[in-house]
């Protein structure tokens, strides 16, 4: 909210002058009446392993996070170039893998990666789309320029807060959406829906969509609920549908309905017992089959995670600069891998400094953040290491924005990040803004909801 000359931001003008008229009173109330509306919504998530019960709520922060129209004009067009260049290098390493032949990534890389699948090797998927819907973790740090932290192209989550977050604050506030121009969100379902029917296979004239969950069971069960029945579509599980025929058909009371598309929130090693885990009670025994022969479209596609994995993420510019010929407009962290011995080597010796990360860790899980572990920790985290470096890459601790948050204390600066949710059909749209997770606990930097982040509203003002 404030430059560091303690002056205020233009973008944040209009919203200080009105926090200022407002006692802490008022917010606290607020608050309180967030926490109520979102309890009796059911707006809440499960945490696996957790002993005192198997519903939580997300703190939600009444303060909201301001973006200006210009700075969004940039961060969307960089991350429109990046999904573009996923979604390329999805399609070359299930095919031709030019980008492999060209030296630009080690075979091994991509090849003995635990999330590429060699059952996707030569199927073509509709329009070349393998990442239908992604969601790209932003941060801010130094002088103020983006970061991209991570990409999540399975089944990436968190979009059914970025809706309900806008109609809290609108509940909650409406008085501030008279003073600002905000940008909307609420039609993201729309546009979900829009860019699902648009990958629907070939020769479907009115595609029939449908959400699949792992049930009720699954921590994201609100958000796949929600999703479905703010796009007015099913919500299935597995024993639902059935293969007949190389195409999906799901059963109603009416008789067999014939599916087109599925949008599955289930993790690939779960869809197809026949082809995958065959203990899976999640998913449908013969759908593998029915995607490749192009009798349904499966969104997000079997085998994308390979390009999300933490130990492909340092080549992603280099697959825009390989596929689209451009620079890349969006950084990444510098990375170390720590298969390189020599990456290894300076890791090792500066651990109290980095952030280590799992390549396939998720969620905040197993990682080490330096300069906040005990020595003990970070001793431990060594041995793991030593044990097995290519399990782990290692990043620099960035100096992460903050931002005005309402905590115990009154206000107070928390770190935050951003996770814009970029939606690929005939085109690649998305809403202006996306998810704004917050670190609640004074100095974190783990903004994940599992390990005590909270998330707030995001504002993209208008021009």
């Amino acid at each position: 909210m404030h430059l560091p000359d303690g002056s205020v931001r233009p973008y944040y003008a209009g919203y200080q002058k009105w926090l200022d008229g407002v006692s802490a009173e008022r917010m606290a109330r607020k608050r309180q009446e967030a926490d109520a509306l979102f309890h009796r919504f059911g707006i809440t998530f499960a945490v696996y392993g957790e002993e005192e019960g198997a519903e939580r709520l997300i703190p939600f922060d009444v303060i909201p996070r301001i973006i200006p129209a210009d700075e969004w004009q940039k961060l969307a067009a960089g991350l429109r170039q990046r999904i573009k260049a996923l979604n390329a290098f999805i399609a070359d390493i299930y095919h031709d893998q030019e980008i492999i032949k060209a030296g630009k990534i080690p075979p091994e890389q991509v090849l003995s990666n635990a999330q590429y699948r060699p059952e996707m090797q030569g199927v073509d998927v509709p329009n070349g789309i393998y990442a239908a819907i992604a969601g790209v973790d932003i941060v801010r740090a130094g002088a103020g320029e983006f970061y991209v932290l991570e990409d999540n192209l399975r089944v990436p989550s968190g979009v059914s807060y970025m809706i309900e977050d806008r109609r809290m604050m609108m509940r909650l506030f409406p008085e501030l959406f008279n003073r600002h121009r905000v940008a909307p969100v609420e039609h993201y379902p729309d546009l979900l829906l829009d860019t699902l029917r648009s990958v629907a296979p070939k020769g479907v004239p009115d595609p029939n969509v449908v959400v699949l969950t792992p049930g009720s069971y699954n921590s994201a069960y609100f958000e796949h609920a929600f999703l479905a029945q703010q796009m007015g579509v099913e919500l299935v599980e597995g024993q639902d549908l059935f293969v007949r025929d190389g195409q999906v058909f799901m059963r109603t009371t009416q008789g067999p309905q014939r599916v087109d598309v599925i949008y599955r929130r289930i993790d690939d090693d779960f869809l197809d017992p026949l082809a995958f885990r065959p203990d899976s009670m999640l998913g449908v025994p013969g759908l593998l089959n029915a995607y490749r022969e192009g009798g349904v479209t499966l969104a997000n596609a079997i085998g994308t995670g390979v390009a999300d994995d933490k130990s492909i993420y340092p080549y992603v510019p280099d697959m825009v600069r390989f596929y689209l010929g451009e620079e890349p407009l969006l950084n990444n962290v510098p990375t170390y891998m720590l298969r390189k011995p020599d990456d290894l080597a300076y890791v090792l010796e500066h651990l109290p400094e980095l952030v280590v990360k799992e390549v396939h860790g998720a969620g905040g899980y197993g990682m080490l953040v330096g300069p906040a572990s005990t020595k003990a920790e970070i001793e431990a985290f060594r041995e793991r290491i030593i044990a097995s470096p290519e399990k782990y890459i290692a990043q620099p601790t960035l100096a992460l924005s903050t931002c005005p948050t309402f905590v115990d204390a009154g206000i107070a600066p928390r770190h935050i990040d951003l996770r814009p949710f970029v939606l690929s059909g005939n085109e690649v749209r998305f809403v202006p803004g996306g998810l704004t997770r917050v670190a609640l606990k004074d100095g974190s930097l783990v903004v994940n909801s599992s390990q005590g982040g909270g998330t707030k509203d995001t504002w993209v003002l208008e021009a």
